[in-house]
């Protein structure tokens, strides 16, 4: 099967995965081992990777030589925050220019603010950061994010955390069927199935946190989503059958059957 490309590279996993909400750093090497994830994001203004030296760093449990680290702009509500935050990033990182933008618009539901996004979209852009961008599931909004330049476009599923899955599988499918760059589904995903939804439908991949780190055993939900985005991949490129309703179709042959 071919490789997930993103920004030029080539990536073996489909399955990209949060660092947030483990009990410990211990806990989130473990999970993300068993993901088989190769990206793995990272919220800059809530975990330590440098910015404290006297504190523990993901990066000891995450480094940077064996994962593509992801920064991302969770808590930002602003473009010029989300600018701010990962231009600090690129500086901890080494110049790293891969990253992840958010920029959201309300604290209760953390739904993006889509003007603030395609802002510090254009800025990041032509900053010469490579920017994988959550977004509103939007045809439209989406389209113009790769426009843009963005390496990546990733619309929610559902609300971030919310475990709901697909809500709208139509104008996912409507930002597939229109797009260039990768579309990887972001927030939503509560179980192994609905990352399985996902890829059947031909989303590039699925990122996700909370369904792992939440999970009663997160290191066996992470194998499970594995499994599942692999599932779906394979899935939708084998072509399901077409749906039929009340149309007999026996799986053996009717013909030469015995009294025939």
């Amino acid at each position: 099967m071919h490789q997930l490309t993103i920004a030029g590279k080539a990536y073996r996993s489909r399955l990209l995965v949060g660092t947030g909400k483990y009990k410990d750093f211990a806990e989130t090497r473990a999970a993300i081992d068993a993901s088989g994830a190769e990206i793995v994001t990272v919220a800059v203004r809530r975990v330590n990777i440098g910015q404290d030296a006297s504190q523990p760093s993901l990066l000891d449990a995450v480094p940077p030589s064996q994962f593509t680290i992801l920064p991302n702009t969770a808590g930002c509500y602003t473009a010029d925050d989300a600018v701010r935050t990962l231009r600090l990033a690129r500086e901890l990182l080494d110049g790293h220019p891969l990253c992840k933008l958010e920029v959201l618009g309300d604290p209760t539901n953390l739904f993006p603010n889509m003007p603030e996004t395609l802002k510090a979209a254009e800025t990041l852009v032509k900053d010469g950061f490579q920017v994988m961008v959550y977004c509103a599931d939007d045809p439209i909004q989406c389209k113009m994010l790769e426009e843009i330049g963005c390496v990546a476009v990733m619309p929610l599923a559902s609300l971030i955390g919310s475990g709901m899955g697909i809500v709208n599988p139509w104008n996912l499918r409507l930002i597939i069927d229109n797009a260039k760059v990768p579309i990887i589904v972001d927030a939503g995903v509560g179980t192994a199935s609905d990352a399985t939804i996902a890829m059947e439908l031909g989303c590039d991949g699925v990122l996700m946190n909370t369904a792992i780190a939440h999970a009663k055993d997160p290191v066996l939900m992470a194998s499970a989503m594995k499994k599942g985005i692999e599932a779906g991949r394979e899935a939708f490129l084998a072509g399901r059958m077409a749906r039929k309703y009340y149309s007999a179709d026996p799986s053996s042959p009717t013909t030469g059957l015995i009294g025939s």
